[in-house]
Parts: C-alpha cells; structure tokens; sequence
C-alpha cells in the first residue's frame, strides 16, 4: 500500500479518536502528545547527535512558566506567548551550551542534571514567589485563539494534535535534512565529519537549541492543558521519565520516541490502583528492553520488517 494513504489512515485515526472516548483519556492523550514533543527533541540531541541530556525536565519548567507569565502578567495572546516559549527555552539550551561545549558526553550528563536541579530549586524562592507562586505554583490560563477559548478537552486535544503534527514533521524533516545527517556524521566519527568540513560547534550548537526549543514548546503545551503549574512537576524523576521514553521506544528513531512517550505516558494511569505495580512494570520494561530490544521497540520492529517477507510485501519499502 503506498506511504500517502497508510498516512491518511493515520490521520484519519487522529482525527476520530476522541469519538467515544471519556474526557479524562482525551486529556490523557493530549498529555500524550506534549511528552512526544519532549521525548523527540531529546532523541534529536542524544540520539543524532550524541550529546547527553539528563536536565531536560528544566526546559520543560522554563516554557511552561514563560508561556503562563507571559500571558498572565504582561498579558500577551496565547499565539504570542506560545512561540515565544519555545524560542526562549531554546535560547537557554544555547546558553547552555556554551560552558558546556568542551565536556565530553559523562560530563556534560552531570552538567545539565545540575542545570535541571538548579532551575528546580530556584524557582520557588521566596525573592520572587509573587512571579512564581512559590511552591504552589501559578494558574495557568486556556489557550485563547481570536475570541476562541480551548477550553473543553476535545479542543485541547485537536489543538495539541496541530501543535505536535506540525513540529513532528519539521523534526523529521530536519533528521533527513543536511543537519541531520551531520548530527550523524559528529556522533559516529567526529574526526571524519571535521574533515569533511562539518563544524562541530555550530551543529552541536544546532542540537541544543532544537531539543530546548521542543521541549519547552512541549511545557508550554503541558501547562496550558493541565491549567496550572509548579515547581514540584519539574524534578529530576520528569526528566528521568523523558530519558526512559527515549530509551524505551529507540534511541535514535524519531517513530522510537512517540511510541515511548505515549507507552510511558498511559502506563501510570493504566496503573494508577497499584502505585508499587507501576514502578515494577516501569522498571521491568526498562530492564526487558535494553536486554532483549538493544535498539527499543522500534528498532525490534524494523529488525522484524527486515526478517520477514511477508510483513515486507504488506508494507513495501519506499511506497
């Protein structure tokens, strides 16, 4: 079957799920959707190009709360400070990137697990609690569009649909672009890419502004549907759990990061009567993948494609 109309399924898939379903899986799905966002702009930077990030939930804290100031306390439009969060997040990722350009990969994991521990703990400073809320956080408004208001759960989920079906396909577009592959290129064999006039900073640099700028659009986003933040989301478990997704669906495999996300995202609510069986399967998933699925489930998929036949003629290669 050729790749448009599998694409068109899928879309078609997207676009009726909600039907029949309850409020609170929809908003469970929408949640879905801003943690692919996290789980791929990650996956960019670790697993194109090899650079380690254990701070990611601080970019997630740093969107969220731009987003919700911005709206708040300077009262911009959503369309506005939306955007904006992400551009700012990323250019945090960029300042950050500069002390840490000379790190090698164990290094710079603790540098940016400092960052993260950091942004946590100075958020909720009495200095500057009436900006924050202090540890109890702020309330964030609904997204508001043209007198518009996303206010019921079906219009938070199409709205994220839009948001993340956008920046998916400016992500893969970016893995297949020249960008990409010199991600590739530095990670695999530095010394060759230089060699063919790669810039190793400038595509590092590249890297850390795209993985900020996704995921602090994907806490922007997680905000805006949840309706309020605080300090509390924003530790380094959240950004353990992004690291799982990645690790989980296939580092390296964009397709890898939304199946992690959405697994690792509907898993604690599957589970949400059995606390201790939640922290067993997610362990043990963890555990079941990296012995048996070196290259997370996505990449058990393809190896399958590739052994089978039969699964080869249903989905052809390059169709």
């Amino acid at each position: 079957m050729p790749r448009y109309i599998w694409l068109a399924v899928i879309a078609l898939v997207l676009i009726v799920l909600p039907f029949g379903l309850k409020g609170y899986t929809i908003y469970i799905l929408s949640l879905a959707g801003a943690n692919i966002l996290s789980a791929v702009g990650l996956n960019l930077l670790m697993g194109y190009a090899g650079q380690v990030s254990i701070g990611q939930a601080a970019f997630l804290a740093i969107g969220g709360y731009t987003s919700a100031l911005f709206m708040t306390k300077l009262g911009l439009e959503f369309w506005l400070a939306f955007p904006l969060a992400g551009i700012i997040t990323g250019v945090t990722g960029l300042i950050l990137f500069i002390p840490a350009l000379r790190l090698s990969a164990i290094y710079l994991a603790i540098a940016t697990l400092g960052f993260g521990a950091a942004v946590q703990q100075l958020i909720p400073l009495p200095y500057w609690s009436a900006i924050f809320g202090g540890h109890q956080g702020i309330k964030v408004p609904r997204p508001q569009i043209g007198g518009f208001v996303f206010d019921t759960d079906w219009e938070l989920y199409y709205l994220t649909l839009v948001v993340v079906v956008a920046l998916l396909i400016v992500s893969w577009n970016v893995a297949r672009s020249y960008i990409g592959r010199a991600f590739i290129a530095l990670r695999d064999k530095p010394a060759a890419a230089e060699a063919l006039g790669i810039n190793p900073t400038r595509y590092k640099a590249y890297a850390f502004v795209l993985s900020a700028f996704l995921t602090g659009i994907a806490g922007a986003l997680q905000a805006h549907l949840v309706g309020h933040i605080s300090p509390g989301e924003f530790g380094l478990g959240k950004s353990i759990e992004i690291f799982a997704m990645v690790i989980l669906g296939g580092i390296g495999s964009l397709p890898g990061s939304i199946l992690g996300a959405v697994f690792l995202t509907f898993l604690p609510h599957w589970l949400a009567q059995a606390k201790l069986l939640y922290t067993f399967f997610y362990g043990a998933a963890l555990v079941l993948v990296i012995i048996f699925m070196p290259y997370g489930v996505w990449g058990f998929f393809v190896r399958l494609y590739y052994r089978f036949p039969a699964i080869q003629k249903l989905f052809p290669k390059g169709a």
